[in-house]
């Protein structure tokens, strides 16, 4: 009998959500439509120590930008609650103490100072990786060197101690991943993990195994970094007695910088000017700012989009997909097994397409509110045109007021370096003949009049038009370049651009 598909998105609570992190996020929301499934949020918090006030909202908002809430979560609980590791804690021990009893864990009543003389023994002795054991475990304070008697006195008497899974000395450990097919690792090469730490709180091994099974987990899609502690993960199926309902392992390719050398880190979002978390972030301890793509304009569609491609291809062309889309047409075996490189140019690409994709009145509001916040009312037939002019040019929202704040106000001020080098007197003969050709224009006006009327302009004045376009742009909107000027005539009307001509001739000095 098939069971339904259950995923989970695991995050600690420690920070500003990873764009590798919101990305095994949409991973497992694609899966789980895709199955016809459901997507669960489970916080693990069982390390108290590195838990940051305000990083459980950040998450939960990060998804709602997205679109990609789970059904089940912190916020949303479903039957297999609760959904915070922490709030569980009860629960953990018996699941240690029934490994215990199974012959496959035992009590560590080893102090610091005893671990770490352990580990320079070993270093002595030119072991590269110092262990605790299958070999080291029998040279140290533990259930399995200590008498049964003295082990019951400690553990009556409150002697701290932590729970260690008994790795198999010589065994072949086979987990066959969706992404990866089979790996294999000898458990002599494995470490004995603890499970329950002295605070009395799980470690994640213990913890997102015991949960993962609780809660009808039945594939486990999460990043790279986590292929090492696989092999201990499917030992403890087995040591619980859970193989027959272990879910599929799938464990996604890193994240890369740019470059593709190495990780991709805040640190390289900060050096080379890009975000790497979905919103603003400040770190409530030390203050630091971090941006956010949310926050720099990025839609959240576009976003999704240009994620799901980090790391996946639909195997055809296509390159723009909905939500929905995504979920149709997501495999697991379509994932690649290497990095992939974070281009940031590619996630601007998607973000122009998406913006070419929103009809004007939905782009207006974008404009109508940028302007409003500088204290400027646009009617809406001239926000509708100004959109027009700039569809095929922006990058993000707020470039629509940015790059069209010209057309409310003429300008007062002049780009000296364009004008040095094209404002002579050439341009300031055709200028003044063609205000004063527009003053007396009476048909009606637009892009196609416009250039006819300069056209005809410049040639009645014997120069070439092309020697003078910058500089009629120029006078025009105070920059040497923009959009279409023609365009941005026929938006200002006859009377607007004679103004600014004539101001500009007052104002800018010719060059000989």
């Amino acid at each position: 009998m098939n069971r339904e598909v259950r995923v989970r998105f695991a995050p600690s609570p420690t920070g500003a959500l990873h764009i590798g992190g919101v990305r095994t996020a949409l991973y497992n929301y694609l899966f789980a439509k895709k199955m016809g499934g459901k997507f669960l949020l489970r916080i693990e918090d069982t390390d108290q120590t590195r838990f940051v006030p305000g990083a459980e909202e950040y998450i939960k908002e990060s998804l709602e930008w997205l679109g990609i809430s789970p059904e089940e979560s912190p916020w949303h609980p479903g039957d297999c609650g609760p959904y915070r590791q922490s709030e569980r804690k009860p629960m953990y021990m018996q699941y240690a103490l029934d490994l215990v009893e199974k012959g496959h864990a035992y009590y560590a009543f080893d102090t610091s100072e005893e671990l770490e003389a352990m580990r320079e023994r070993l270093t002595a002795a030119r072991v590269v990786q110092p262990q605790y054991n299958s070999i080291t475990r029998t040279q140290m304070k533990n259930s399995l060197t200590l008498s049964e008697d003295e082990v019951k006195t400690r553990l009556a008497s409150g002697d701290p101690y932590v729970i260690r899974v008994k790795m198999p000395r010589k065994e072949e450990v086979r987990l066959n991943d969706m992404i990866r097919g089979w790996v294999m690792v000898h458990s002599s090469t494995l470490d004995d993990k603890v499970l329950m730490k002295s605070d009395g709180m799980p470690t994640y091994h213990l913890a997102n195994i015991v949960d993962d099974h609780l809660m009808g987990i039945t594939h486990v899609i999460r990043g790279e970094e986590w292929l090492p502690s696989a092999p201990l993960h499917v030992l403890l199926y087995r040591f619980f007695g859970w193989e027959d309902t272990m879910p599929q392992f799938a464990h996604l390719p890193l994240l890369l910088k740019p470059d593709g050398n190495g990780k991709l880190s805040k640190r390289d979002g900060d050096k080379l000017g890009f975000p790497v978390f979905p919103l603003n972030w400040t770190d409530p301890f030390s203050g630091e700012k971090s941006s956010g793509f949310r926050e720099q304009g990025y839609l959240p569609d576009a976003f999704l989009n240009f994620l799901a491609f980090l790391g996946w291809n639909p195997g055809d062309e296509r390159e723009i997909f909905s939500l929905e889309e995504l979920a149709e047409a997501f495999s697991i075996d379509r994932i690649g097994k290497s990095g992939t490189k974070f281009d940031i140019a590619k996630a601007k690409w998607y973000n122009e397409q998406y913006l070419r994709l929103k009809t004007n009145p939905e782009l207006m509001q974008y404009l109508i509110a940028d302007a409003k916040a500088d204290g400027v009312d646009i009617p809406i037939e001239k926000a509708n045109a100004m959109i027009s002019l700039l569809k095929e040019r922006v990058t993000f929202p707020s470039d629509f007021w940015r790059d069209s704040k010209f057309i409310m106000a003429a300008p007062k001020e002049f780009d000296q370096e364009v004008a040095s080098k094209k404002w002579n007197a050439d341009a300031a003969k055709v200028l003044g003949a063609y205000a004063t050709v527009l003053d007396g224009f009476d048909s009606p006006f637009d892009a196609v009049a416009a250039k006819a009327l300069l056209e005809s302009t410049a040639e009645a004045e014997g120069i070439k038009l092309g020697k003078v376009m910058q500089a009629v742009r120029l006078a025009v909107t105070g920059s040497g370049a923009g959009p279409d000027l023609m365009e941005v005539f026929a938006i200002l009307g006859t009377a607007e651009v004679s103004k600014r001509i004539r101001f500009a001739l007052n104002n800018l000095t010719v060059v000989a």
